[in-house]
C-alpha cells in the first residue's frame, strides 16, 4: 500500500518563500522620503526568488502593484493629478537618444525623452515606477503602458555585478535584480546609503538559504539593465 503524500508545506505568510527560505528575521526596516511603486508582471508574481517582496518589507513607502496595464501615471500609484515630472521610470528601456558622455561616467542619472539630465538638486522626485519581472516581462510591461514614456527615466549603471551572478553559470555585470537596482538607485536620488546595504544584505541571506534548501536559482527576476535598453 503506497504511503499518502505529504501536504505541501505553505509558504511564510509574510515574505511569501518557503518556509526554508523565509528572511522574516533579517529584515531591518526603514523610511524613505520617496515613494517606490513597483509594477509587478503577474507571472513574476509566483516566483520563488523574485525580490520585490523584500524590498517592500523593508521599505514602508514601497508598494507592489500587480498587473500588465494601468490607464495613467495616476492609476499606477493610487493618486490623483500626480506630477509626472516629479515621478521617474527605473526600466530597461530604448532612450532613443544619446546620452552625454560625462553622464555615462555616473552611477544613476535622471534625463527627459531628449537626453537632458535632470537636475535633481532643483528637481527632485517624489517616486520612481520600478518594472518588475524577467527581461522579456518588463519590456511587455513598458509597451502596454503609454504613459510610461512620458516620464523622466533613471539610467542605472550597476555599482557591481548582481549577487546572482555568483551563483549563476553566465553572470553579466549589468543585469541585476529588481531590489539589486533600486538598492543602487536610492542614494543616488538623496535616500541613505545605508538602506542599500540593508536590502543587499537581505537579498544574500534569501540566496544562502535558496542555497543551502537547493532552491534553483534560474526563477531569478534579471529585469534592469545597464544602459537600460530594450530593443
Amino acid at each position: 500500500m503506497n504511503s499518502p503524500v505529504p501536504e505541501p508545506i505553505p509558504p511564510c505568510p509574510n515574505c511569501a518563500k518557503p518556509v526554508a527560505m523565509c528572511i522574516c528575521d533579517r529584515v531591518e526596516p526603514a523610511d524613505t522620503r520617496l515613494r517606490i511603486v513597483i509594477l509587478q508582471h503577474p507571472q513574476e508574481n509566483d516566483a520563488v526568488l523574485g525580490t520585490a517582496r523584500l524590498v517592500t518589507l523593508t521599505l514602508p513607502k514601497a508598494e507592489i502593484r500587480v498587473g500588465l496595464s494601468w490607464a495613467s501615471l495616476d492609476h499606477a500609484v493610487g493618486l490623483t493629478d500626480t506630477n509626472r515630472e516629479r515621478w521617474a521610470v527605473l526600466a530597461g528601456v530604448k532612450l532613443g537618444v544619446a546620452i552625454p558622455e560625462e553622464a555615462r561616467k555616473q552611477p544613476v542619472i535622471v534625463i527627459d525623452r531628449k537626453g537632458r539630465m535632470r537636475d535633481l538638486k532643483r528637481h527632485g522626485l517624489d517616486g520612481i515606477i520600478v518594472l518588475d519581472g524577467t527581461w522579456s516581462q518588463a519590456k511587455t510591461l513598458w509597451w502596454r503602458n503609454a504613459w510610461l514614456l512620458k516620464l523622466p527615466r533613471i539610467v542605472l549603471k550597476p555599482r557591481e555585478p548582481s549577487m546572482y551572478g555568483k551563483l549563476r553559470n553566465e553572470p553579466r555585470r549589468e543585469y541585476v535584480s529588481t531590489l539589486e537596482a533600486i538598492a543602487d538607485t536610492l542614494p543616488a536620488l538623496g535616500e541613505s546609503e545605508e538602506l542599500r546595504t540593508s536590502l543587499r544584505r537581505l537579498l544574500r541571506t534569501l540566496l544562502q538559504r535558496a542555497r543551502d534548501a537547493d532552491q534553483p536559482l534560474a526563477t531569478a527576476d534579471i529585469s534592469t539593465r545597464l544602459g537600460s535598453e530594450i530593443p
